[in-house]
């Protein structure tokens, strides 16, 4: 005698459109957001490296460590603040320069989003 078989269907797996589109949609988000923020970090990765150049060449004066820092900005493209937003201080006859922040990056509309960055010398 043949075997009954259950009247219960097999079930499916696999993705939705409802879930491929959410997926899409957030893979893409952060994507442009990504794109977005991308250069920023990569202006402040330059400026810190900047800065613990001049530390490091322990220049005598506040204007002699802005006036490397301007020289290095014209050659260093990327750089979007100035030596007046240096603050450079000395600690156990060694210079330390901080430097802080911000960029407003357009998401879209009315969202923006706000990056501080902040840092100093080693």
């Amino acid at each position: 005698m043949p075997r009954a078989s259950s009247s219960r269907p097999a079930r499916q797996r696999g993705v939705t459109l409802f879930g491929l589109l959410f997926w899409g949609v957030l893979i893409a988000f952060t994507a442009v957001v990504g794109a977005k923020v991308t250069p920023t970090v990569i202006e402040y990765q330059t400026i810190k490296r900047v800065v613990d150049r001049i530390a490091s060449s322990n220049p005598a004066t506040v204007a002699a460590a802005k006036s490397q820092f301007e020289t290095a900005k014209q050659v260093e493209y990327s750089i979007g603040i100035s030596g007046n937003d240096l603050e450079v201080t000395k600690d156990n006859d060694k210079v330390k320069i901080r430097f802080a922040y911000s960029r407003e990056i357009s998401i879209g509309g009315p969202v923006y989003l706000l990056l501080k960055y902040e840092g100093q010398s080693n």
